[in-house]
């Protein structure tokens, strides 16, 4: 499967991997072949990137860390339970929010297992699953960067938990903004962008009070918006009032929402997202942390196409568990001359070559 950017798609090309809707059915199956009309459909879904089946990528497998049945049951999870807290009264808002919680923790459990097993990079492929409401998809996303970083800083298992609850829950505080503000397309005035900032604090006051969640969960909710330098809100915190958790949920909550298509901004592929995001290490964003996300996910999904320093283009077929920033290719064109023979290199053993360009618009014999 070759990865490929949704505007060089061309009629009559095959679809390398099922896209999914929120309740786990296939909009469109693996093996359909994509006409005028599906093409844009997708485009009207905002789907950017999809998986195509060619002649350069056969063999090339693409598998998400989080298999689909697992991942849709987590999402309907955090779902319903966003939608049980926003419909209770306001009495009973604590009971309904702490048997939900309970019952996400049984999920979060599967989750945590996962990663913790899993001895590759974290992959996930937003593009293939596609949701009515970007809030949950978003909660999952942020809980498995959140839960990835966790298991490279060597967190306890307790930690683990306590981390991956705050991630599930910490955009809980969003069932009180107004809908209208939440999916508004362009950018929000200053006195919506005030209402928005006040999630944190709802989801805070909504936590704190659950007898079977550890406190730091609401503290989870309630500063993963703050930032090292004292930029974020709600209180403006600096660096040493930060928890480590917040920390953590808070460079996974911007790498996801970074790397998410939304509304008012397109998706950006991950190598590029951590670039954007370097910029802010050490003043917004925990080096530590950020580092370990760098080392924790996928920089280059396999099937994408890279142009390196020599002129050569290839494919890549692996990924490096070593170092995520060095996968092996399957290099097919030189000097823009198409090889006979494709061969693969892997990067890590050619310090002088280095990935100069992502090319998702690239396809072969067009």
């Amino acid at each position: 499967m070759q990865l490929i950017a949704l505007e060089a798609v061309r009629d009559g090309m095959t679809l390398g991997k099922t896209i999914w809707n929120d309740a786990g059915h296939p909009l469109l199956q693996q093996g359909v072949s994509l006409n005028e009309r599906s093409i844009r459909r997708l485009e009207q879904l905002s789907v950017q990137y999809v998986y195509i089946d060619t002649a350069l990528s056969k063999g090339i497998e693409v598998v998400e860390t989080v298999p689909q049945v697992v991942r849709n049951q987590v999402v309907n999870e955090i779902k319903s339970s966003f939608d049980a807290v926003q419909k209770a009264d306001r009495k009973k808002i604590a009971y309904v929010l702490e048997q939900k919680a309970l019952a996400l923790s049984k999920d979060l459990d599967a989750l945590i297992a996962i990663i913790m097993e899993s001895g590759e990079a974290l992959m996930v492929l937003s593009d293939a699953f596609l949701y009515d409401e970007y809030i949950y998809q978003h909660s999952f996303q942020v809980t498995l960067y959140a839960l990835a970083i966790a298991k490279h800083l060597k967190y306890s298992e307790k930690d683990l938990k306590t981390i991956g609850m705050g991630a599930l829950l910490h955009d809980v505080g969003k069932i009180s903004i107004p809908q209208e503000i939440l999916q508004k397309p362009g950018r929000l005035t200053d006195q919506e962008y005030g209402q928005m900032k006040e999630h944190t604090k709802y989801g805070f006051e909504l936590l704190r009070n659950l007898y079977t969640m550890p406190l730091l969960v609401a503290h989870c909710a309630f500063q993963h918006h703050e930032r090292l330098d004292g930029s974020g809100y709600p209180r403006g915190l600096t660096e040493k009032d930060i928890h480590p958790f917040a920390k953590i949920i808070a460079v996974a909550d911007v790498f996801d929402a970074l790397s998410s298509t939304r509304v008012y901004r397109k998706k950006i592929l991950p190598v590029e997202c951590l670039k954007i995001m370097g910029e802010g290490e050490g003043t917004a964003f925990d080096a530590t942390v950020l580092d370990a996300l760098r080392k924790s996910v996928v920089h280059y999904p396999n099937g994408t196409i890279l142009r390196l320093n020599d002129d050569a283009r290839g494919i890549v077929v692996r990924q490096n568990p070593i170092n995520p920033l060095r996968p092996v290719l399957r290099i097919f064109e030189q000097n823009n001359q198409i090889l006979k023979a494709t061969h693969e290199l892997a990067l890590i053993d050619q310090p002088t070559l280095e990935i100069v360009e992502i090319e998702a618009d690239y396809v072969l014999n067009k």
